[in-house]
């Protein structure tokens, strides 16, 4: 299967406005549910600011990682700078997790004893916040697509934009019946879909920072591919990884049958075709062993120790003469 997610680009430019716009937009927005919160005495709209405060601040860290990943490669980062936007998302998952459990124990407090607050207060800014977070959404959906940076931050303005409707609905609920309980149970509501959209997306950040081959691409299938190649006995030491988001990289040792040794230019080209074609992995690194030479205890995957695994071998084979 191709590692092609057919996204069109966005433009660098409009991506950088859109989210300069949501930046400024979170900003005041946070400004304004604090003050209201406080003078409310409404937690669900604190959480509500924090939650937007950490959009904010992923908007700040999405907006500085995508302009060092369009860095070129240099002495330093041989590689690139494209995996800072792994990174940023992986800070912005992170900080959601931890303002989760922060808001499920403010709670948690208030349920025992739920203070006085002033519903309209919580309803008005409830209503800016949504239409604040619906647009911040809006600005980055199509961008998202193609980033797993935005796409963080889009479910962080997703998740707004629900806890923004659920605080309009508590504070409705107060004004009409003073259901005080109302506010800190839908904290502790906004804070459990919080810990489920962070913990449901976290894994691909980590997957590809720890070098985890691409979930989208079948191991076995490009194995097998490359051994069907005219003039390869066997690969082995494969590793498959993503060097950026959208970028999967290969590298391993294919062991040549003998009467193809005189080929291995030919080969290497029919293997790195067939690795773009099949596969969509344009960045392939490929060492050549002649059969009659190759590791003989080499394991498929990784690049464990063939040398010991045959000395081993040796000393069993002694032992048992």
């Amino acid at each position: 299967m191709p590692h092609d997610h057919g996204h069109a680009p966005i433009d660098p430019n409009s991506g950088d406005r859109r989210v300069a716009i949501a930046i400024w937009a979170n900003g005041l927005l946070t400004v304004a549910q604090i003050v209201g919160g406080i003078f409310s005495g409404s937690l669900a709209l604190i959480a509500d600011a924090l939650h937007n405060f950490s959009d904010m601040a992923s908007l700040v860290i999405a907006f500085a990682a995508r302009k060092i990943a369009r860095r070129p490669a240099d002495e330093r980062m041989t590689f690139g700078y494209g995996r800072v936007e792994i990174v940023a998302a992986l800070i912005n998952y992170t900080t959601l997790i931890v303002i989760g459990f922060y808001l499920i124990y403010e709670g948690g407090m208030r349920m025992i004893d739920p203070p006085e607050v002033m519903g309209w207060t919580v309803v008005i800014l409830g209503g800016i916040a949504l239409v604040v977070d619906t647009l911040t959404a809006m600005l980055t959906y199509s961008m998202q697509k193609g980033s797993v940076n935005i796409r963080a931050l889009f479910l962080h303005n997703l998740s707004d934009a629900l806890a923004s409707v659920a605080v309009i609905v508590g504070g409705s609920l107060i004004i009409l019946y003073d259901m005080r309980w109302v506010d800190p149970a839908i904290t502790i509501g906004i804070a459990i879909y919080i810990l489920y959209l962070s913990f449901t997306e976290i894994g691909g950040p980590i997957r590809t920072l720890m070098l985890g081959s691409p979930p989208d691409i079948d191991n076995e299938a490009v194995v097998e591919a490359m051994r069907k190649v005219e003039g390869v006995a066997d690969v082995h030491y494969v590793h498959l990884w993503q060097m950026q988001e959208h970028e999967a990289a290969l590298d391993c040792h294919v062991v040549v049958a003998a009467e193809g040794w005189s080929k291995i230019e030919e080969i290497k080209s029919a293997i790195k075709k067939r690795l773009k074609e099949e596969f969509g992995i344009s960045h392939s690194s490929l060492e050549f062993e002649h059969e009659d030479r190759a590791h003989q205890y080499a394991d498929l995957y990784g690049h464990g120790n063939a040398s010991e695994k045959e000395k081993t071998n040796v000393q069993g084979n002694a032992d048992r003469a």
